[in-house]
């Protein structure tokens, strides 16, 4: 037995320093200047409290602001935005840790991105604004309504990720929980986040998805590569520590007073038990079901979404 316990604790201690030495080995990504799915929208980076955000801006019309899942970032909406920027002016933008944003060292807790997101609106000074939020997104959207965020004037609330522990980004696939499950475990959560790899990454992405192909290559792509930045991965750990505090979320839903259209995709995560918590505690909200949609509904539904989203933001 004794030498069965030394055998483990080697494979473990190689894994570990293995680890290490794959992150290390990882080419640091490159800063894109342009969007590869719109060249003509240009970049933009504004300064929140000492952290540096992408952003872009984009059509005209009333104020419509988009907002993005965990693990994802603004571009996750290219498939809507030439679209919706003929209806509205469209603001999207990278949160912290996420995307090509700075990496702060913080908590990465459900408030932290309720205060960036409101100092986000702030900051561009967006005005009479409808929020359209997708996953942590749509969270984030009820909660800066719940507390009467004078910027927001209505919402479109796709896929609220809000119901922890049932359901959520574990359910997408076998992938996602042999990674993600361990993650909370110390050494080896992180262990096990520094040796990702592309297929890996892609297969989790997927099963949030009604068709694999549905994810742009390129995306798919760029998706994986932002995770080699520096501290990347410990930001995507420390959301997952918190992850049980987006459920707190819906404790403030009925302070909410502005319209509220809630969005599901047939597939999405969320069991319809908790889609159905989350609708009764919004006063007044209207719903919607996506067919054969899935949680990134602006990917794999995208002419659908676009269509809900102009209907009731006009």
């Amino acid at each position: 037995m004794s030498w069965i316990l030394i055998a483990v604790l080697t494979f473990l201690v190689v894994l570990v320093v293995l680890s290490y030495i794959v992150e290390a080995l990882r080419s640091a990504p490159k800063r894109p200047e342009t969007l590869v799915w719109a060249p003509r929208i240009p970049i933009e980076y504004v300064d929140l409290d000492g952290i540096r955000v992408r952003c872009i801006k984009t059509g005209a019309g009333p104020n419509l602001v988009l907002l993005h899942t965990l693990r994802t970032q603004l571009d996750i909406f290219e498939k809507i935005i030439p679209e919706l920027e003929k209806h509205f002016t469209v603001h999207a933008f990278d949160y912290p840790g996420h995307g090509w944003s700075d990496i702060p060292k913080a908590a990465y807790a459900p408030e932290d991105f309720y205060q960036w997101t409101a100092a986000y609106l702030d900051k561009v000074d967006i005005r009479q604004a409808t929020i359209v939020g997708i996953s942590i997104g749509a969270t984030i959207s009820l909660v800066l309504a719940a507390r009467r965020n004078p910027r927001v004037t209505r919402v479109i609330a796709v896929n609220p990720y809000d119901y922890w522990p049932a359901g959520g980004i574990r359910e997408s696939s076998l992938a996602a929980r042999l990674v993600l499950t361990p993650s909370g475990v110390p050494v080896l959560g992180a262990t096990i986040m520094r040796l990702r790899n592309r297929h890996v990454s892609d297969r989790i992405f997927e099963g949030g998805l009604a068709s694999p192909e549905a994810l742009p290559k390129e995306l798919a792509e760029e998706f994986y590569g932002v995770g080699a930045r520096s501290g990347h991965y410990r930001s995507f750990l420390s959301l997952l520590a918190h992850e049980r505090l987006w459920a707190k979320a819906r404790d403030e839903y009925m302070s909410i007073k502005v319209p509220v259209l809630l969005v599901y995709g047939e597939q999405d995560w969320a069991p319809p038990v908790e889609r159905e918590r989350t609708r009764s505690l919004i006063p007044g909200v209207a719903t919607e079901i996506v067919r054969n949609g899935n949680h990134f509904l602006s990917l794999d539904r995208p002419r659908e979404l676009q269509h809900v989203i102009v209907g009731f933001a006009r």
